[in-house]
């Protein structure tokens, strides 16, 4: 309920070096965020990631509770990436998720209105993002 960028930044660390560079990331909302900072600061590497529902941190619904996800660095992504984003995501909708692709060097998907892309969204398995996943580690 208080997410620490600090904590799941180290744990993300630990993740990638126990997976190795052929790791493929999928991240969600603030996890988006903590990929960016992450990538911007460690010498591992990953093969690519899909980074969903990116929050806008100066957004009025970005959590108050969460430290250190503010500000992510807006530069290219050492790896190959996707940001998927929804038209009506109360945490951040589609423009700042071009912003953040283009920044970051990624593709934009736009998957029309799906909500914050979450369990809330009736999206159930996710087919469209799985297939998005297969294209991205092929």
């Amino acid at each position: 309920m208080h997410p620490v960028r600090a904590v799941w930044q180290a744990r993300l660390e630990e993740a990638v070096a126990q997976a190795g560079p052929g790791a493929v990331l999928v991240a969600h909302s603030l996890g988006c965020l903590l990929v960016a900072h992450w990538a911007a600061s460690t010498r591992r590497r990953v093969r690519a990631a899909m980074l969903v529902a990116v929050p806008d941190p100066a957004g009025p619904e970005f959590p108050s509770a969460a430290t250190g996800f503010a500000q992510p660095p807006m530069r290219p992504l050492p790896f190959k990436s996707l940001v998927v984003a929804s038209r009506d995501d109360a945490y951040g909708g589609v423009d700042h998720a071009r912003r953040c692709a283009d920044a970051w060097g990624a593709e934009l998907i736009d998957i029309g209105s799906a909500g914050h892309i979450n369990a809330c969204s009736g999206l159930g398995a996710w087919p469209q993002g799985q297939a998005l996943l297969r294209r991205l580690r092929e």
